[in-house]
């Protein structure tokens, strides 16, 4: 935790904090260290980034899940165009 605190330029105390909000829920070693990925560090950063201007902790968490959860959804709609070529989207009038 130490070295993902120093890498991400955080406190351990916040990635705890983020785990405890449920941001990231790192995989934990034999001994019982927590194994960060580096999405979840990049998340952090994130995370680190919003606080820092000044966003709550909490807002800061439900902003990133927000995004990634826009991300996916403009990934599966652009899956779907690729799929189906040609077919316009229904309208709000249908």
């Amino acid at each position: 935790m130490g070295r993902a605190a120093e890498m991400t330029a955080t406190t351990a105390g916040f990635l705890r904090a983020l785990g405890e909000r449920r941001l990231i829920t790192p995989l934990r070693s034999e001994g019982g260290h927590r194994r960060y990925s580096r999405y979840q560090l990049r998340i952090a950063m994130r995370a680190r980034d919003l606080v820092d201007q000044g966003t709550p902790i909490d807002a800061a968490c439900r902003i990133i899940i927000l995004e990634d959860q826009l991300e996916e959804a403009l990934r599966i709609n652009e899956q779907l165009r690729a799929d189906h070529p040609g077919q316009q989207p229904p309208t709000a009038d249908t």
